[in-house]
């Protein structure tokens, strides 16, 4: 009984983390199956949006506002709106002058980006972890008192919740808005789109501006998990949500959400039955193997060349 709390108590970790890591994922996934390309800075804009809700947060504070709804809504609203418009404009300077261009030129540009983003941050907040108030607080407990008991936390089934929202507002807005149809067509075939009279840059813009807006709730979601913020939060959560997306089939939506629950799985039982220490090994091992015998990850499909 004990081992089976354990395991749950992994499982549910792990989820947790691959909640958010899926819908960093999503950002990198949706830009790639547009445009082909990566976009490198979509971690530091992850990182922005959560440095934009604890800005909003503080700011909240200080005016004396204390209803737990209005301050988690208005930071939501902020941490989205920076981070949008940070993803519009890393598009508009580092993408769409060199589009067309040999791969290496964009990646270069991204790789600019995001050094830029990652400093400026630095430069504007410091180096030091700032610490991101806990405002979901308290959970259940299962089990005996007097032995190891399973943690199911407010804070995580929050995250659940709120990405399982996101989510299915996703797949419906792809599956049946004007704008989804036509981001379906341009990743199809973005020279036909255009010829189609589908204006191709106003959707490549959109589809940077709806990644970006999904890693602003995983930055402030994630914020409130770990309880603290600095320049380099967006780094390794954006190369964990890369190794997802690839891991699950970049390009494909699905593949980044499968990804991501994966990859935060595999580190939480790493951590848990392992040591913390290797969770980064077990994960990157994962995607090597992925890439060795499935190159086009668990959900995604082999690229057909247009002639």
């Amino acid at each position: 009984m004990q081992d089976l709390l354990y395991f749950s108590q992994q499982l549910v970790n792990g989820l947790t983390i691959g909640s958010t890591y899926a819908l960093i994922a999503i950002g990198y996934t949706m830009v790639y199956g547009i445009i082909g390309m990566i976009n490198f800075a979509h971690g530091e804009i992850y990182m922005i949006g959560a440095y934009t809700a604890l800005i909003a947060i503080t700011g909240l504070a200080t005016l004396g506002v204390a209803w737990l709804p209005v301050i988690l809504l208005v930071a939501l609203i902020c941490a989205v709106i920076v981070s949008s418009s940070m993803g519009w404009a890393v598009e508009r300077v580092a993408y769409r002058p060199v589009r067309g261009r040999h791969r290496l030129i964009p990646l270069i540009s991204a790789i600019g980006m995001s050094i830029f983003l990652q400093n400026y941050v630095h430069l504007a907040q410091g180096s030091r972890n700032i610490g991101f108030p806990a405002l979901i607080d308290g959970g259940f407990r299962f089990g005996a008192p007097e032995s190891f008991q399973l943690s199911l936390s407010y804070m995580q089934i929050t995250i659940f919740i709120t990405t399982l929202i996101c989510m299915t507002l996703l797949s419906l807005f792809i599956s049946r808005s004007r704008i989804g149809r036509a981001c379906r067509a341009v990743s199809q075939d973005l020279g036909m789109a255009n010829l189609l009279g589908i204006d191709t840059n106003r959707i490549i813009s959109a589809t940077f501006v709806i990644g970006a807006s999904l890693a602003a709730v995983a930055g402030l979601l994630l914020g409130m998990y770990y309880g603290s913020v600095d320049p380099l939060f967006g780094f390794i959560a954006g190369l964990k949500a890369f190794t997802a997306a690839v891991l699950g089939g970049i390009g494909s939506i699905p593949g980044a959400m499968l990804g991501g629950l994966i990859l935060g799985v595999s580190e939480s039982m790493t951590s848990g039955y392992l040591s913390g220490e290797y969770k980064d090994v077990v994960s990157f091992s994962l995607l090597i193997l992925i890439l060795l015998f499935k190159p086009t990850g668990l959900l995604g499909k082999p690229e057909v060349e247009k002639i």
